[in-house]
């Protein structure tokens, strides 16, 4: 059993998503299309960190013409309406303030590694995924959990549960790209949780970022 006060109060789920926006919203559809449970949240620019109340340094990305900016909107659209049909379970107004690595007998559960503090309580999950965060972030994030990261940060994270989706180091994914990578994340966990129906092939290398030379 943890020590982290309230830790026998809190809600668990199979993942936790950080980030209600198009990215967040892609991959929680995914995941419900793949019958994984999960709870969207707002919140977290620097997960894990003292500088969680910092703001992410801006991502550039080009000037999107009209055409970009009405595929995006169709495409929030579209998953909006699923995430209502479907009953998704999105906080809006729940945003996360930290990240803690559980131990393996965390609330005397091994599955949830992961304890995510939000205002109205704590989240226990086995993975999370983040849709805000740079690469320097992420690597200071992981150094502050006693994580080694090594060469291969997406590697790294991937073996200790946590996922990336809508994240560029300094260009922002096209939407088009979001929903690859979401597609991605969402059967790569379906395959951990549930590994008798995915093909094996799906479980394989996510580079949401590259690796550094």
């Amino acid at each position: 059993m943890s020590s982290t006060p309230g830790l026998s109060r809190a809600e668990r789920t199979t993942a936790v998503v950080i980030g209600a926006g198009l990215p967040g919203l892609a991959v929680a559809t995914e995941l419900r299309r793949c019958g994984v449970d999960s709870i969207i949240v707002n919140g977290l620019e620097f997960p894990g960190s003292s500088q969680a109340s910092q703001p992410a340094p801006p991502q550039r990305c080009g000037d999107p013409g009209d055409s970009s900016r009405e595929e995006r909107n169709e495409i929030i659209r579209h998953l909006r309406n699923y995430a209502a049909s479907h009953q998704l379970d999105i906080r809006n107004d729940t945003c996360a303030v930290l990240l803690d690595k559980m131990g393996s007998a965390a609330a005397g559960d091994s599955r949830h590694r992961w304890a995510v503090h939000t205002p109205d309580g704590v989240l226990l999950a086995e993975h999370i995924i983040l849709t805000r965060c740079a690469n320097g972030q992420l690597r200071r994030m992981l150094t502050d959990l006693g994580i080694s990261v090594g060469q291969n940060l997406v590697a790294a994270m991937r073996a200790v549960g946590i996922y990336l989706v809508g994240v560029g180091e300094l260009i922002t994914p096209t939407p088009k790209e979001v929903l690859r990578q979401a597609k991605v994340v969402g059967r790569a966990i379906s395959a951990k949780v549930n590994p008798d129906s995915v093909p094996s092939v799906l479980t394989g290398s996510f580079a949401a970022l590259p690796a550094p030379a």
